[in-house]
């Protein structure tokens, strides 16, 4: 065993984190790293900050969703990799999937009522969809009458949209939607 710790040792901490994060059945914290590399979170971050240098012209991105990593092929590689692996073609969502998911994103956590509210009809079917796709996942309870389910975007989220943290997603200039309802209001009034 000692020769096997005296060989770990030669390895970079950037190396030994890619080879756990490699390994990983699932997403892992800093902490879990730390713990099991045996240094401080702090010394994993500045690690997993080289890494993610290291990456930016390679075909592996490291993927952060609510402190949890993993390391996931780069987004611009998703086109050969289907190919590789023979997938099927991508399963598309429909519109009104892609509008409840988008709001999940942007106003998470939220409730179904919370997103019905905003989309102005019963989103019951499109949420039982974003769940069993795995694009959504419950995060608990609002603290309210009935109690309603919060639901949250999932690492599967991040992952079939290639964006590393959810920091990625595009800014929502709400400014400039309500200017456009303003406009469509006046023009309506016209006539």
């Amino acid at each position: 065993m000692a020769t096997q710790d005296a060989k770990n040792s030669d390895l970079s901490l950037e190396a030994r984190i890619e080879a756990l994060l490699f390994v990983a059945p699932g997403t892992v914290s800093v902490n879990q790293l730390a713990t099991a590399l045996e240094v401080t979170p702090r010394q994993v971050e500045k690690g997993l900050e080289a890494l993610e240098g290291g990456y930016a012209q390679r075909g592996l991105r490291i993927q952060k969703h609510k402190g949890d990593l993993r390391l996931t092929s780069a987004p611009e590689t998703a086109e050969l990799v289907e190919r590789f692996l023979d997938l099927e073609a991508t399963q598309r969502l429909s519109a009104a999937a892609l509008e409840c998911l988008s709001i999940i994103a942007y106003q998470q956590p939220i409730t179904r009522p919370g997103v019905d509210a905003i989309r102005g009809v019963n989103s019951d079917s499109v949420m039982r969809t974003l769940l069993s796709n795995g694009l959504i996942e419950e995060s608990g309870r609002e603290d309210g009458p009935g109690r309603p389910i919060l639901y949250v975007t999932s690492p599967e989220f991040l992952q079939n949209f290639g964006l590393k943290a959810l920091e990625d997603l595009p800014p929502l200039d709400l400014e400039s939607l309500g200017a456009d309802e303003d406009e469509e209001a006046t023009e309506l009034l016209k006539y």
